[in-house]
């Protein structure tokens, strides 16, 4: 290489991106780790996760609900469900409306798996933060503050 490449920050240490990206690869490593262990991705306890927050305010949840809840494709939602579905930790049926709606409820074994999940990704969470524990209020309002600030740029909803 014959030309010099610039780069806006001095070190690796200095870009909030470089360290952000970083920082979830370490994450979800500790993340998969525990949820290999249920036959769970993350993104599947992720959606199931989705699901059971929302069950707490709705009583009929539709994919489309869930897609909003993570901001994940909603093609790729549809894909992941039906995964889920296959794996007898969810139900889908038509809602009765809405033909091009399906409504989603987790089934008696995937409240059970998402409950021992929950418990193992909090517990990874826990330890993975706990160099930063007095600091973690402040960790956890900047990362909203900057969900908020790009927030229009993804069409994502709020927290």
């Amino acid at each position: 290489m014959t030309k010099k490449v610039g780069f806006h920050f001095k070190s690796l240490e200095e870009s909030p991106g470089y360290l952000l990206a970083q920082l979830t690869l370490l994450w979800q490593r500790k993340q998969k780790k525990v949820l290999d262990l249920l036959g769970l991705t993350y993104t599947q306890f992720a959606l199931m996760a989705a699901l059971g927050w929302l069950s707490k305010e709705k009583k009929e949840i539709t994919q489309i609900d869930v897609a909003g809840q993570t901001n994940f494709d909603r093609m790729m939602v549809s894909k992941v469900l039906r995964t889920l579905e296959a794996k007898k930790f969810i139900t889908r049926q038509e809602h009765k409306t809405d033909t091009r709606a399906k409504i989603v409820e987790l089934t008696s074994e995937g409240a059970t798996v998402l409950q021992k999940a929950i418990f193992e990704v909090e517990q990874v969470d826990i330890d993975f933060f706990s160099s930063i524990k007095a600091e973690l209020p402040f960790f956890n309002s900047s990362m909203v503050k900057l969900i908020d600030n790009n927030r229009n740029e993804l069409h994502i909803s709020t927290l």
